[in-house]
């Protein structure tokens, strides 16, 4: 059988997605390096990112330079912090380093070094503790700058030496400079580390704090070495040779560097020192040490010992207070300056995180409302162009009677953006879409109409043919002219099954029907005498079962096709063999012939167009028997299917359990038509043509030598020549219309076996099923009809009237006038005369 078209032009599949998140394939590879590739999700995400990534980077920068200037003031506020440690170790090495002068001078003139030992031991432990106060300070500024680290260090290493060098004090084997210098070496140490903190740069207020307490803890250091000196010539009895000019240089030093302090001393805090410089215990020390400077040639006084240390130890005390002061001052100068540094840093960064957050949540806003807009009008575009308007094209397509309504649902975007403006787009070309598919849909419906109404006024004058061909072959005598009117005769039964085709090519169903089942095998032969080359065709076996009456018109109109194909692509010398079987409930019919094939693509084509039957187009008006078959087998729920063999094609038909009737439900009488169209034929002695009806082969219940002629009612023989073979379909299953209860084809003369029902006589006494609740008779419904009765046969054959010719001109006037009205009324609905009506030629149906 020839290829038909691909069904995917004319119907839509069965098999179409109904999800919408599956991918549109793309014409070519997508390439993650090719920017015009990236996914929608992808380019908004990085005009997102590159943005916020170099926002970041700003303003990390920017964070970390404050946060370096943070960490640079806490560790400076720390430094200056510890301080107060630091000067406490000054001040007691100060006060151990002062007694130690002296009593080393007392020790060189004979004192006693247990009492040395015993005034310098307190001393000592204080300076200690002092020394342990400050490791337990530093130990949180074991990460802090090198520098600072180094000092400390260094620092720690000197007053170790001091802690090595106290037990030479009492034997007094050392010199006492090469003692006190490891105490100078420390204390200018302590000094150093005091000076070390560094606020950075930008910070003069700090720089000026830690020099005010520097230069006035240089101040009291100075002073302090002026007491160790006077004390020291005190406990020895004279000045040494260059007790003088030191002494004079430290008072120098002091005066320099109080010079200093002033300078960079706040107000507030010279104040506190000029109230402490007149202080009584600061001028009493202030006027001894005035008493041991030289006067002209006069030799500087020695001042008294514990005099000068009682009255220098008050000046030490109110410096050290004067020196905590400004210390205090300068680490909540620091600290002030820490916190308000730390809490810009915070306020920086909490700005930063702000607007990362503020810029993150608008672009997330904004890209989440265009990545929903986009995949809004992605579903809508997928929807519409893999479900909507294929839907709405497939059901245009299969319309059968006014054309429906095709609702465009609106867009799902309804910004006023460019996407808003894209999905109208999108909705514009679907609307339009749908309004040409309707026009389609109308043109084909007009077309559909035509071919409608050209096939029936077809189908009427070929069955006008076949009645005017019935008559001319009941009054022919002679047997050349008989057979040329049976030739006649069987082409006008194939130009009716060529109107049907057209019928089903415009979707409408087939005007024969029975309302009786019919044997299989009575279906088959009807089906070979609608082709041309019925003799070629060889029912070989077929199982006992019957076909539903309403289903028998169109599959005789599909075995034909199938059958008039396999004939017609295959030798004439071969044989076409039919077979039936039941398998699994379904009757399965194979027509097997030795033809030209198929090559497999075309076979595959033509079983695609067999499973989905295409729309009508050139190509199935081309390819006719293909497009017919397809149709009535979907219509039918049939299952055809064409494989190729060696030589040739099997199409096996699989009849579902809905079109099978069980065997015997029909018992067929035997038509006296046969039987005297064989009497004839012996009695004239026509030679049957040559191979005639080698496909009559016995089927399942039904005899070949019985076959009635059309038209003719039971009993009348022909006069001299009778049919050889029947000719049309109605031939071959006019034994079902002789069954007795008007189960045949509703052809142009009606049943050909239409019996008279005799006189139901009703029951004397009504049929009732008790009483109910109330005491009345419960009737049987239908019970009175069981009575009816009709023959199973005829009495007589119904006599032939031809109807008036005037009658027959108002029916069709009626006729035409309510096929005008239907057209006005936009419907393609096209009804099939009822049982009772005329058609064209005045008969009854």
């Amino acid at each position: 059988m020839a290829a038909g078209p691909d069904p995917a032009n004319g119907a839509v599949s069965s098999h179409r997605r109904r999800r919408f998140d599956v991918r549109v394939v793309p014409h070519r590879r997508r390439s993650p390096f090719r920017l015009r590739d990236w996914r929608m999700s992808t380019k908004l995400a990085t005009v997102l990112i590159v943005p916020s990534l170099a926002f970041l980077v700003l303003a990390g920068v920017q964070t970390s330079a404050l946060v370096g200037r943070t960490t640079a003031l806490n560790d400076f506020s720390r430094q200056v912090g510890i301080g107060r440690q630091i000067t406490a170790v000054v001040h007691q090495l100060q006060q151990e380093r002062d007694r130690s002068a002296g009593e080393l001078g007392e020790l060189r003139r004979g004192g006693d070094r247990e009492t040395a030992v015993n005034n310098l031991r307190p001393l000592q432990a204080a300076a200690d503790r002092a020394i342990d106060n400050l490791r337990r300070a530093a130990a949180p500024l074991a990460d802090a700058d090198a520098s600072w680290r180094v000092a400390y260090s260094e620092a720690l290493e000197a007053y170790d030496q001091v802690d090595d060098i106290r037990p030479a004090i009492p034997p007094a084997v050392l010199s006492s400079d090469t003692i006190l210098s490891n105490y100078f070496r420390a204390i200018g140490a302590m000094l150093d580390l005091l000076a070390e903190p560094t606020p950075g740069q930008g910070q003069p207020e700090l720089n000026d704090a830690v020099l005010r307490y520097v230069q006035l803890a240089r101040v009291k250091e100075l002073s302090s070495q002026v007491r160790a000196r006077l004390y020291a010539a005190g406990r020895t009895g004279g000045y040494g040779t260059e007790d003088r000019v030191l002494l004079a240089d430290l008072r120098a030093q002091q005066l320099t560097a109080l010079s200093a302090f002033r300078v960079a001393a706040t107000n507030d805090q010279i104040r506190r020192y000029d109230e402490t410089t007149v202080a009584p215990g600061f001028l009493v020390a202030t006027q001894l040490e005035e008493r041991s400077l030289p006067a002209g040639d006069a030799a500087p006084e020695v001042l008294p010992s514990e005099q000068w240390w009682s009255a220098s130890q008050q000046r030490q005390d109110l410096l050290r207070q004067l020196e905590a002061g400004v210390l205090d001052d300068a680490v909540r100068q620091a600290d002030d300056a820490s916190n308000g540094q730390l809490r810009a840093t915070l306020l920086v960064v909490g700005g930063v995180v702000a607007v990362l957050l503020a810029a993150l949540l608008i672009s997330l806003l904004v890209g989440r409302s265009v990545a929903r807009s986009m995949r809004l009008l992605r579903s809508q575009a997928l929807r519409i162009a893999q479900v909507e308007l294929p839907d709405a094209l497939g059901r245009l397509k299969t319309v059968g009677g006014g054309v429906p309504t095709i609702e465009v649902a609106p867009a799902v975007v309804r910004s006023l953006d460019e996407i808003g403006e894209l999905a109208e787009a999108f909705v514009a070309v679907h609307r339009s879409a749908v309004t040409v598919a309707v026009e389609q849909a109308l043109m084909r419906r007009n077309v559909n109409a035509m071919f409608v109404n050209l096939a029936r006024r077809s189908q009427v004058l070929v069955e006008r043919q076949l009645e005017l061909l019935d008559d001319l072959e009941r009054e022919e005598s002679d047997p050349d002219q008989l057979e040329n009117l049976f030739k006649l005769d069987h082409l006008a039964a194939r130009m009716r099954r060529n109107d049907e085709s057209l019928l089903v090519l415009a979707g409408t169903d087939s005007t024969r029907r029975w309302n009786r089942p019919v044997g299989l095998g009575a279906m088959l032969l009807a089906a070979a005498a609608e082709i041309e080359q019925y003799q070629r065709v060889r029912i070989e076996s077929v199982a006992d079962v019957y076909v539903v009456g309403h289903a028998v018109g169109e599959l005789v109109h599909l075995a034909a096709e199938l059958l008039e194909n396999a004939t017609a692509f295959s030798r004439p010398d071969t044989p076409v063999v039919v077979t039936a079987r039941i398998e699994a409930a379904t009757a399965l019919i194979e027509i097997v012939d030795n033809g030209l094939g198929m090559s497999p693509p075309a076979l595959a084509e033509a079983n695609a167009v067999l499973s989905s039957p295409p729309a009508a187009d050139v190509a199935a008006v081309e390819r006719m028997g293909l497009f017919v078959v397809s149709h009535l087998a979907a219509r039918l729920g049939v299952t055809v299917r064409l494989d190729g063999r060696q030589d040739g094609l099997v199409a096996r038909l699989v009849l579902p359990a809905g079109l099978l009737a069980p065997a015997g439900a029909v018992e067929l009488d035997p038509p006296a038509s046969a039987r005297m169209l064989a009497a004839n034929a012996a009695r004239d002695g026509a030679a049957q043509p040559a191979g005639a009806w080698e496909a009559g082969a016995p089927a399942a219940g039904f005899d070949t030598r019985d076959l009635p002629v059309a038209g003719r009612p039971p009993g009348v023989a022909v006069p001299r020549q009778a049919r050889s073979v029947p000719v049309r379909s109605e031939d071959v299953l006019a034994p079902a219309a002789a069954s007795g209860d008007g189960g045949g084809w509703w052809s142009r003369q009606g049943p050909s076996a239409a019996a008279v029902p005799a006189a139901a006589v009703p029951p004397a006494v009504p049929v009732t099923g008790g009483t109910n609740e109330r005491g009345l008779p419960v009737r049987v419904p239908m019970a009175q009809l069981s009575a009816v009765t009709r023959t199973a046969q005829p009495t007589s054959a119904p006599k032939r009237v031809d109807p008036d010719p005037e009658a027959v001109g108002g029916m069709l006037s009626r006729l035409y006038s309510g096929v005008r009205r239907a057209e006005a009324e936009d419907t393609t609905e096209i009804p099939v005369p009822p049982s009772g009506g005329y058609d064209e030629g005045g008969r009854r149906q």
